[in-house]
C-alpha cells in the first residue's frame, strides 16, 4: 500500500507541475492581452514589449496578435514588424490570424502598402494557408499602389484559393481593380460574374466609373440598381451625386436629393457635403448656400464647398466674406481653403485682397505655400493683364513653377498680346517635355495669332508624326434627365439638320445685331468665310442650338464645356442670350458663365 502511494505521488507530482506551469501561462497570457488592451500610447507598447519577453510569451500568438493590433492601432506597426520577425522569432507558429493582422495594419498605412504584400508572400512561402479574411486587406493595398500586374496576380491567387465567390472579397476586388488605371473593364468583368451582389458591390462600381470619368455609366448603373431593387446607401449616394456634379446635371442632382429625402437616407456630414459640391458646381451655387447654412455639423471641406462654388460663379466678395465668417466660427482655413479664397480673388480681380490674403496665410497661419497656392497667384495677375507682374512673381517663387503655372502664363501672354514671351516660355517647355501636345498647341495658337501659317503648320506636322492629338471641345447638356454631348462639326445626333439650320439662324440673327465673329480663334490659314462657318460648328452652338429647339421659349439653358470657351463663343452666347431671352450658363473647365440680356457675370475674359 505504502509502495502503490509513492508510486502515485511520483505520477500526480509532474503532472501538477505541469498544470501549474500552464495556469501560469494562461494567467499571463490573460494579464498581457488585458495590459495590451489598455495600451494608449507607444512609450506604454514599448514598456509592453518588454513585459512581454520576461514573460516568455515571445513565440505566443495570441499575444503577438494582439500586440500588432495595437501597434496599428497606434500608428506604429514599424515597431511591431522587426519584433514579429526578429531572427529569433519561431514563425512556424504562426498562424492566417496573425498574419491577416499584419497585413491589414500596413494596407492602411500610407507609406507601406507594398509592405503588406511583402508579408502576404511571407505568408505563403510559410505555408500558412489565406483565408476569406485575407484577401480584402491584401487587394486593399493593391488598390493604394494602384498596380494592376500586381492586382491581377492576387486575383489569380483569389481564384486558386477558391475566395472568387466571397462577396466581401469581390467587392474588394472591384475596387481594386478601379483604383488601377487601366483597370476598369476588369472591375465591370468581376462584378457582372459575381454570384450575388450587395449595396456594397454597386457602390464600389458606381464609384469607380465616377473616379475614372466615366459619370454616364455611373448614372446608368444606378438606375439598373434601382431597377433590381437594391437600396443604396449614403456612400452610393456621394458617387452618385459625384456624377451629376462631373456632368453638370442639376436637374437629375434634384431629383438624386429628393430620392435621398424620399428614401430616408441618412444625411451624414459628407453625404451634406456632396450635395452642397454638386449645387455649386452644377449652377445652383444659391441652393448651395441654403444647404450649407442648415447644417448642423459643417466641417472645413463644407465651408471650402461653398467659398469654392462662389469663386467659380465670380462671386469674389462673398467667398471672402464667408472666409471671414469662417475663421470667425473658429475653423482654421487649411491649405485648399486658401486655393477656394485665391480662385475668388482671382476670377473677380480683387488683386490686392489676393496679394493680402497670401501674406496672411504665410504670417498668421503658418501654411507654407505650396505649387497650387503660387498657380492661383500667377492666374489671378495673368487674368488681371498684369503679365509683366506674373512673369516676375514666378522668377522669385522659391520653387520651380511647373507645367501648369507656365502655361497659365503663356495663354496670358497670348491673350495680351506678348507673343514673343509667349514662344520663347512654349518653347522651353517643349523642350523640357517633348510628348505633351498641350504645349504644341499652345506654340501653335501662338503662331496663328501672329499668323506664322508656315510655322503653325509646322508644329501641327510634328504632332502628327509623333501621334499627338488636340483634346477635342465637347459641350454636354441635360434634357428631360438625359445628358447629351456634342462636339465640333457634330452629326451623329438625330436632330442635326435642324440643328445645323437653327446654327445658320442664330448667326443670321447676331449678325442683324452687330455681331462680329472672332476669326482669329480658327487656327486655318483660310479665307474668312471659311473660318466664319468652322467657328458656328464649335460645340457650345450646337447645344444651344439643340437647347433652343427643344425647351420652352424663355427656359434658361445649362451647358457644360470640357475646355475653356473660346473668345468668339463667348462673345456669341452675349448676343443669343439678349436675342432669344434665355438665361443661359455656361460652365468651363475654369468657372462659370451667367449669360443674360447680353451680359456676361465674368468681369473679364481670356
Amino acid at each position: 500500500m505504502q509502495y502503490h502511494a509513492i508510486k502515485r505521488s511520483k505520477l500526480i507530482g509532474p503532472a501538477l507541475k505541469t498544470t501549474a506551469i500552464a495556469a501560469n501561462k494562461r494567467e499571463a497570457e490573460q494579464s498581457c492581452l488585458a495590459l495590451l488592451q489598455a495600451c494608449d500610447a507607444v512609450p506604454k507598447l514599448a514598456q509592453l514589449h518588454g513585459h512581454v519577453l520576461k514573460l516568455g510569451l515571445r513565440n505566443n500568438p495570441l499575444v503577438l496578435t494582439k500586440f500588432t493590433s495595437t501597434a496599428s492601432d497606434l500608428k506604429a506597426i514599424d515597431y511591431a514588424s522587426p519584433f514579429l520577425f526578429a531572427p529569433d522569432a519561431d514563425t512556424h507558429l504562426y498562424d492566417s490570424f496573425l498574419f491577416n493582422t499584419i497585413i491589414r495594419a500596413y494596407a492602411q498605412t500610407s507609406h507601406g502598402k507594398h509592405k503588406a504584400l511583402c508579408f502576404y508572400n511571407v505568408m505563403l512561402e510559410g505555408a500558412v494557408l489565406p483565408n476569406k479574411f485575407t484577401y480584402p486587406f491584401v487587394l486593399k493595398a493593391c488598390a493604394g499602389l494602384g498596380d494592376l500586374n500586381l492586382g491581377t496576380s492576387v486575383h489569380g491567387s483569389v481564384v486558386k484559393f477558391g475566395f472568387d465567390d466571397d462577396v466581401h472579397v469581390c467587392n474588394t476586388m472591384v475596387h481594386m481593380y478601379c483604383c488601377c488605371s487601366g483597370g476598369i473593364e476588369s472591375a465591370r468583368k468581376v462584378f457582372d460574374e459575381m454570384p450575388k451582389l450587395d449595396s456594397v458591390s454597386w457602390s464600389a462600381m458606381i464609384g469607380g466609373y465616377v473616379r475614372v470619368g466615366w459619370s454616364t455609366d455611373a448614372v446608368d448603373l444606378f438606375r439598373e440598381m434601382q431597377m433590381v431593387g437594391v437600396r443604396p446607401d449614403e456612400i452610393t449616394m456621394v458617387s452618385v451625386l459625384s456624377a451629376c456634379t462631373d456632368l453638370g446635371a442639376l436637374e437629375l442632382g434634384k431629383w438624386v436629393e429628393s430620392y435621398i429625402d424620399k428614401e430616408g437616407i441618412q444625411k451624414t456630414v459628407e453625404l451634406s457635403n456632396a450635395l452642397i459640391d454638386m449645387f455649386s458646381k452644377c449652377g445652383d451655387v444659391e441652393k448651395a448656400l441654403k444647404l450649407f447654412r442648415y447644417m448642423s455639423g459643417r466641417t472645413i471641406v463644407s465651408w471650402t464647398s461653398v467659398i469654392d462654388g462662389l469663386a467659380m460663379h465670380g462671386r469674389g466678395m462673398e467667398a471672402m466674406s464667408l472666409f471671414e465668417e469662417m475663421i470667425g466660427t473658429g475653423v482654421a482655413p487649411d491649405d485648399v481653403a486658401f486655393i477656394g479664397l485665391f480662385s475668388a480673388c482671382s476670377h473677380s480681380g480683387l488683386v490686392e485682397k489676393g496679394k493680402s490674403y497670401f501674406s496672411s496665410m504665410v504670417e498668421n497661419f503658418h501654411i507654407v505655400p505650396k505649387i497650387e497656392h503660387y498657380g492661383c497667384m500667377v492666374d489671378m495677375l495673368c487674368r488681371a493683364g498684369l503679365v509683366k507682374e506674373a512673369l516676375e512673381f514666378i522668377q522669385k517663387m522659391p520653387i520651380e513653377p511647373n507645367p501648369i503655372v507656365l502655361r497659365t502664363l503663356i495663354s496670358a501672354c497670348r491673350a495680351h498680346g506678348e507673343l514673343k514671351l509667349g514662344e520663347s516660355i512654349t518653347k522651353e517647355l517643349i523642350r523640357n517635355e517633348p510628348m505633351q501636345e498641350s504645349n504644341y498647341v499652345l506654340l501653335s495658337n501662338i503662331y496663328a495669332k501672329m499668323t506664322h501659317w508656315e510655322k503653325k503648320a509646322k508644329i501641327r506636322e510634328v504632332m502628327d508624326k509623333r501621334g499627338m492629338k488636340k483634346i477635342p471641345g465637347s459641350t454636354m447638356i441635360e434634357l428631360d434627365h438625359e445628358i447629351y454631348e456634342f462636339v465640333a462639326g457634330d452629326k451623329s445626333h438625330k436632330q442635326y439638320k435642324q440643328i445645323y439650320e437653327m446654327v445658320d439662324e442664330m448667326g443670321r440673327e447676331m449678325k442683324r445685331a452687330g455681331y462680329i465673329p472672332t476669326t482669329s480663334e480658327v487656327l486655318l490659314d483660310i479665307d474668312e468665310e471659311d473660318k466664319e462657318d468652322a467657328l458656328n460648328r464649335h460645340s457650345e452652338k450646337l447645344a444651344i442650338a439643340f437647347a433652343l429647339l427643344n425647351t420652352p421659349p424663355g427656359t434658361p439653358i445649362r451647358i457644360v464645356k470640357n475646355l475653356r470657351v473660346c473668345d468668339d463663343c463667348h462673345s456669341a452666347t452675349k448676343f443669343i442670350s439678349k436675342i432669344y431671352n434665355r438665361e443661359i450658363v455656361v460652365r468651363d473647365r475654369n468657372r462659370f458663365h451667367h449669360f443674360k440680356d447680353g451680359m456676361c457675370s465674368c468681369r473679364d475674359f481670356w
